[in-house]
């Protein structure tokens, strides 16, 4: 857990840095912590697992996560990540980064690029976009999102899961939070960097088509009673449409 790390409680309890560029800023939070990454966000990041479960990549495909941070996806996703011919794990926190390149240093198919993810374009077209715990740290995740609409192939997946309130009158058939819960949650993930933003779930639902759409609440270390809300979308991008010309 969290609280059982001094080191990573005292980095969170700081804050990210508010000086420098995005990639320092980052750097400056991560690099006391990226080794103990993964096993102290294991609690928090609920996420995760269904994401993972949710993904069956076809054989030959090309998968692309954007903040793949230190590169658990593939582990996730265990033998099925073997299916791809190329997966690209993009992320712009070297110290995360270099804990990414040595766990899949043994994976040929793997391969790990320092980029902004709202920048990042891949040689071709790819089948599948992932965002894990990533667009709620992305200034302009907008653009990050619009990036991963244009490098994804007519019919290609988009998975997405995140921290995130809803907006005060959600879009029909989503969940609507409680003004406590609207206002808690972004003051307390601002100071690490994590922006809850109530218009990210809305936008993929039309953006995308949804096939998959969970909206769950996921514990907290260190505050026992409380109950952040996450969710996890799987979709689709719209084929073309096409036109039948009168003969």
């Amino acid at each position: 857990m969290i609280l059982t790390e001094p080191r990573i409680l005292w980095r969170m309890l700081l804050g990210q840095p508010t000086r420098g560029g995005l990639a320092e800023r980052l750097e400056g939070f991560y690099a006391p912590q990226a080794d103990r990454y993964d096993a102290t966000r294991e609690s928090l990041l609920h996420g995760r697992r269904p994401l993972a479960a949710l993904l069956e990549p076809k054989a030959g495909s090309v998968l692309v996560e954007l903040g793949a941070g230190t590169g658990s996806l593939p582990d996730r996703l265990g033998e099925r990540s073997r299916r791809c011919e190329r997966i690209y794990l993009v992320d712009l926190c070297r110290p995360l980064l270099d804990v990414a390149r040595r766990r899949v240093a043994d994976r040929p198919n793997v391969t790990v690029v320092e980029a902004d993810a709202a920048a990042f374009r891949p040689p071709a077209a790819v089948d599948t976009v992932v965002f894990s715990y990533s667009l709620s740290m992305m200034p302009d995740w907008h653009a990050a999102l619009e990036n991963a609409f244009t490098m994804l192939k007519p019919g290609g997946v988009i998975s997405v899961t995140d921290f995130y309130v809803s907006r005060r009158v959600p879009p029909t058939g989503l969940e609507r939070h409680g003004p406590l819960t609207r206002s808690f949650w972004p003051a307390w993930f601002d100071r690490d960097g994590v922006r809850l933003n109530p218009d990210v779930l809305p936008l993929l639902t039309r953006r995308f088509e949804p096939g998959t759409v969970l909206e769950r609440l996921g514990s907290v270390p260190g505050l026992p009673f409380a109950r952040v809300p996450y969710f996890v979308f799987l979709g689709r991008k719209p084929l073309p449409t096409r036109y039948l010309h009168p003969t």
